[in-house]
């Protein structure tokens, strides 16, 4: 129920949080640029920082990032999730690449977040329940008190198993951008 309720509120243009590996996540349709804006708003985020694409299945990436024939991106680990730096599409916004070139994606494996990629058949924006600056929000009752008013609906459910926003890394050389804290 929860999960359907989710994906009616994305393809109405809404904002959710919703739960992931390691934090709370906000989240809207990546095609959705209104809906994108004000993730970007809620969050006071810079939009030449970027966001994340997560999805169920690497499938669900196809239009959003030219992988060379040699790549794949690697199986989801809900113990270490790892988002990937991949060459993104040229249809791909800047407001959702940043003033990158590539385009940073992950395979969720979280039960939650995978189940709202399914139930849309799309990837979603996934960028972390906290204002920018601040820690990422892993309490759910931090999480009502400040995004309750901001977003269109909180997905039921708990972080985990990880702890914090997940490595970033380049999928070409995997070099680490950010370490899993």
């Amino acid at each position: 129920m929860s999960i359907d309720l989710a994906a009616a509120t994305l393809r109405r243009g809404g904002v959710i949080a919703y739960p992931t590996e390691g934090v709370f996540g906000l989240g809207c349709l990546p095609d959705d640029l209104s809906a994108v804006q004000r993730i970007l708003e809620i969050k006071q985020r810079d939009a030449a920082k970027g966001l994340i694409l997560i999805a169920a299945s690497a499938a669900q990436f196809d239009g959003w990032i030219n992988l060379p024939e040699r790549d794949a991106l690697p199986e989801a680990d809900a113990s270490l999730p790892i988002t990937w730096i991949v060459p993104a599409r040229d249809n791909v916004d800047p407001v959702i690449r940043g003033e990158h070139d590539g385009l940073a994606v992950r395979l969720t494996s979280h039960p939650t977040a995978k189940a709202i990629c399914e139930a849309l058949g799309s990837p979603i924006i996934s960028t972390s329940a906290n204002l920018n600056g601040e820690p990422a929000t892993t309490d759910r009752a931090n999480l009502r008190r400040q995004f309750g008013g901001l977003v269109d609906y909180i997905v039921p459910g708990d972080c985990g198993p990880s702890m914090g926003p997940s490595e970033i890394r380049i999928l070409a050389t995997g070099e680490v951008l950010r370490p899993h804290l």
